[in-house]
Order: C-alpha cells, then structure tokens, then sequence
C-alpha cells in the first residue's frame, strides 16, 4: 500500500485520538468511586440485619417491661382491694387471710419492680445500642450519597470527554486516505494500529529491529506504507527512526 508522508505521520494523531477515546470510555464506565460505592453498599447491608437485630432485642425489652408493668398494676389493684375489704370485715379468719394476701401481693410486687429495673436497664443499652447503629448506617448512607454524586460528574466529564475525543478521532480519519485508515482500524483490531519507529524501536510494542528488518524499512520508497515484523503495525518512519 501507499499513502504520502504526511498521512502516515498523521496515523500517529489517530492513535493518540483513539487513546483519548478509550481512556475517557473506561472513566465514564468506571468511575473511582464505584468500588467504595459498592463496598458501601455491602457494608450498610451488614449494619442493617445488624439494626434489625438490635431492634429485636430492643423490641423483646419493650414487650417484657409492658408486661412486668401490667403484673404490677394488677398487683397494686389486688392489693387495693384487699385494703377495702380488710377495712370493712369484721372477721378475725377473713382478716387474717386477707393480711396474708396482702404481705403475699407485697412480695409479689417488690420482685416485679427488682424485674422491672432490671429491663429498663436494658432496655436503656438497648435503646443506646440501636441509635448507635442507626448512626453508624446514617454514616455509611451520607458517604455514599457523596461518593454517588462525585461519581455522577465524574462521568458526566468522561461522557463528554468522550464525546469531544471521537469527533476529535472521525475528524483524523475522514481527512486520511479511506484504504489507509481501514488498515489501520484492522490492525488497531488486533492490537496495535500504528507506532512511531524511534531509534530502529517500534513505538507500538517498543521492540527493537534487527539489522535485517531494519534494511527492509529502510530499502522501502517514503511512501510505502510498511509494517513492524514483530506486531505488525504500520511504521510510521521519522527523523530520528535511526535509518
């Protein structure tokens, strides 16, 4: 194939557009918060069925303090009622029971009251133990929410640099020889399109040539469009390709 100087020099401005829109493909795709986002994602699904936990455990607390305050009431009103009938008999065997009933129902209510302070403590750890965690998911939800929105513009910039770099990149190819870029797109396919020979060292796997290869681009007209023996990508020959 032929194709002038110039043109060959300017396979180099395609590879470096094609760079450009590869690079700015891969930010847009990949933005650097995405791992953390993910991460925090796994990480607020931990402290959730953590959250779930410690509300059962704060929930059992609530559950057993109403029903140890529900004992007492009854206590108290058995107790009161008591009181009212002790006051009104006049038997000595009906007060003598109903005094027994009474001391009974005191005990009865010292130990639901020990209980009852007993839960409310921990339901008080309960309770510390859940804002905690809410705190903790709280946290964990405002850093994603930064990370998300620093990621949205982040890719929102690739997007748009990508954009500007593939009309950069048409722009290069439309002003080449048709033949030449699709070469070139071919070989771009499999590897390395193009690469600048510098000092006898391809610029597309940065191999240096042997004397013989060397020999072969140098024998080649100027305007021969010659290939790298070891990736096969057109040469793009210079000053200082050591011909």
């Amino acid at each position: 194939m032929k194709a002038s100087f110039t043109d060959q020099r300017r396979l180099l401005d395609l590879v470096d557009a094609d760079l450009a829109v590869r690079q700015a493909d891969h930010a847009r795709r990949n933005p650097e918060q995405a791992a953390r986002v993910k991460q925090l994602l796994a990480e607020r699904a931990t402290h959730s069925a953590e959250l779930t936990r410690r509300l059962g455990t704060r929930d059992d607390a609530k559950t057993e303090l109403s029903r140890i305050q529900s004992d007492v009431a009854v206590v108290v009103a058995r107790t009161q009622r008591d009181n009212d009938r002790l006051a009104s008999t006049s038997s000595v065997k009906d007060a003598q029971g109903l005094e027994h009933e009474i001391a009974s129902l005191a005990r009865r209510k010292s130990d639901l009251e020990d209980s009852e302070l007993d839960v409310m403590e921990r339901l008080e750890t309960a309770e510390a133990a859940v804002a905690e965690q809410e705190a903790l998911i709280a946290s964990v939800n405002e850093e994603g929410a930064r990370l998300s929105a620093e990621a949205k513009a982040a890719v929102a910039d690739a997007t748009s640099r990508h954009e500007a770099a593939t009309r950069d990149r048409a722009a290069i190819a439309s002003s080449l020889p048709a033949d030449l870029v699709a070469l070139y797109d071919t070989l771009a396919a499999r590897g390395n399109g193009a690469g600048l020979l510098h000092r006898r060292t391809c610029g597309g796997c940065h191999m240096v040539l042997s004397g013989t290869d060397l020999n072969v681009v140098r024998a080649a007209a100027e305007d021969d469009v010659v290939m790298c023996p070891e990736c096969g990508c057109i040469l793009v020959r210079g000053e200082d390709s050591g011909l």
